[in-house]
This record gives C-alpha cells, structure tokens and sequence, in this order.
C-alpha cells in the first residue's frame, strides 16, 4: 500500500486491477443502487455498481436499461441477486450489452453466469456469506470475492465481519492468491476501510451508507427515520420475507429497522413460512403509504453512525481521507 498525490491517498491490489483511485465499491443494493449513484460514486475514484436486483422479476424494480445509461461515460458494474437471475437469464445478456466493468453476484451459484460474463470482457465479483460457499466463487473465475458480514443491511448471513474476513483472506492466501477480498457489512467511514485492509481485504463495499446518500433512490422519508435511529434499532430476521411472499433461500435473513410487525412476529419464524405470502396484499398497501409499522426500511448496524444525506462523492472522500491518516498515524494508543 502506498500513499501517492492526495487523489489516491490509498493503493491496493483492487485500485491496480480495476484502474481506479480509492478501494471503495458501492453496493449494488436493489431499488437503491441506480445509475446516478454508481456514477457518482465512480467519477470520485471509487466503483458504482448498478443494482440488477431481481433482475426484473419484482414490480416497481427501476428499469435497469435505463440505470446503466445514467450510470455511464463513468466505469461501473452491473449486479444481481443471482438465484432471481437464473429465472430471467436474458437480463444478464442485455446488461452485458453496456459492457460493465464487473458483475457483482450475490446469494447463488455465480458457475451458471461465469461464461458468459468472461466472454463479454466484464470482470466477475462474487459475494459470499459463508466459507462454505467460496469454491464456487473461485470455480465460477471471481477476480474478486466479498465477505459481506451479518452487520450489513438487507439480505446476508450470519457471519460477523471481524472475523469472516481474515478467515477469508487466509483461505484465498493458500488456494487462490490472485484473487481479491473486499469486505462488506458494518462499514461506514475511514475507520471501517482502514479496519478492512488491516484485516486482510484490497478493499471495502460499502451499503448503507451510500443508500442514505443524495443520489440514492431511496426516498427521504426512509433515511429520515434511520438518521434517528441507532444501530441496536435494526433486526435480522427471515419473517418480513416469508410473509410477503418472497421466496428467499431460507439460509438468508433481513436486516432492517424494526417496527409493529416484526416486534408481533418476534421469534415466531416457523409461523411465519407457514403463513408464507399471507401478508403481501398489505405490506403492498402499507408500502404505498410510506407506513413504516409494517414496511421495511432496510439499514445496516451502521444507521446508528448516519447523521446526513451527503452527496456520494463527499462520502468516498471522507472515507479514504480518514483512513489514509489513520493508517498513516496508527492507533491513539502508547507503546512501553
């Protein structure tokens, strides 16, 4: 690592590999992660990603052709929710098309969409939630693999980032020293990417902060109320989706701000996959009226850092210069 002119205070492999000035990449969080914001994101030095989400699959889902026009002349990737891609495959093709930098997988088997991606020029990230599932990233031909922790908003595992990441960087160190780690989960500011290259990882993605950024599709009303919270607001938990109807591997769960219905719904998982989709018809009604009783409003641990909505580009700065003088300066602590 070195610390070059002030524009690219921090040099990692994953700067090098992707010709880019910071190691921070934007999360490719669906209904969030659009083309303004991986734009942004990536005119500053970092990576944006476009969310492909369900790849079409959900109602409302912005149009992802659209996303990846807004997000150029910048580089940018492309990311999906893999198992909801193996049921429209074609959106990868038409992704494919913009000729993305990356494609970001997460919560499936990446091996269906290797090819494919490799014949197109775009470079394969795969995010893992558990050491169980890093071979298939390497035989699927990841450049990189993210070790994304259960603090992280949204849909993950049960994992912390603390110590999933250097196990991870440890079983790349021995099977597959060419590939990257990032890590994600619980990420917010210089001091959780200055913690990440310590820990072993070339770089971090990093969610909610960028989800409470201006460019963010997500609405106000939403960062409002996390801003307002702290991180011991948030609950990870598979009810909300079993309730709604969506069909989530059962090895994932949620992490969002809790509210009426999970505090009614506490503990009692096994009810709520028996009453699988009973509850889709409201939390549609109650999505429209912004009623945060029942509807999600998805935020990491790190909702208890969040003060503002920033634009990206003050966010990425901020993050890289703190954890440059970190780095430089070392810890606030005296040695004997």
């Amino acid at each position: 690592m070195a610390l070059e002119r002030e524009d690219s205070l921090i040099q990692t492999r994953l700067t090098e590999r992707f010709q880019i000035r910071h190691p921070i990449v934007c999360a490719p969080m669906g209904f969030v992660a659009g083309g303004t914001l991986a734009a942004a994101v990536s005119r500053v030095g970092g990576l944006g990603i476009v969310a492909g989400g369900f790849a079409g699959t959900v109602p409302g889902e912005p149009d992802l052709d659209a996303e990846l026009n807004r997000a150029k002349p910048a580089k940018f990737g492309v990311g999906f929710i893999a198992w909801a891609l193996a049921n429209a495959p074609e959106v990868l093709t038409a992704a494919l098309q913009h000729s993305p930098l990356c494609v970001f997988l997460s919560f499936g088997d990446p091996r269906t969409f290797a090819a494919e991606i490799q014949r197109a020029g775009a470079a394969l990230i795969c995010q893992i939630q558990s050491l169980s599932q890093i071979d298939m990233a390497l035989e699927a031909g990841a450049a990189a693999v993210v070790a994304q922790g259960t603090e992280a908003g949204g849909h993950g595992g049960s994992r912390s980032t603390l110590a999933f990441v250097p196990e991870v960087a440890d079983y790349l160190k021995r099977r597959s020293p060419e590939t990257l780690l990032l890590a994600a989960g619980g990420i917010a500011d210089g001091r959780g990417l200055a913690a990440a290259l310590m820990l072993g990882a070339d770089g971090v993605v990093v969610g909610t902060r960028f989800w409470a950024s201006s460019e963010a599709l997500t609405p106000k009303s939403h960062t409002d109320k996390a801003i307002a919270m702290t991180g011991d607001s948030t609950i990870r938990t598979k009810t909300l989706d079993a309730l709604r109807g969506v069909p989530w591997p059962k090895e994932y769960s949620f992490r969002f701000l809790r509210n009426k219905l999970t505090d009614e719904w506490a503990g009692r998982e096994d009810d709520a996959f028996r009453a699988f989709g009973t509850l889709s018809e409201k939390y549609a009604e109650a999505r429209a009226k912004y009623d945060f009783e029942t509807v999600a409003v998805v935020g990491g641990e790190i909702v208890g850092l969040l003060e503002d909505r920033p634009p990206a580009g003050e966010v990425v700065n901020s993050i890289v210069i703190q954890a440059a003088n970190l780095l430089r300066n070392g810890a606030s602590l005296k040695f004997s």
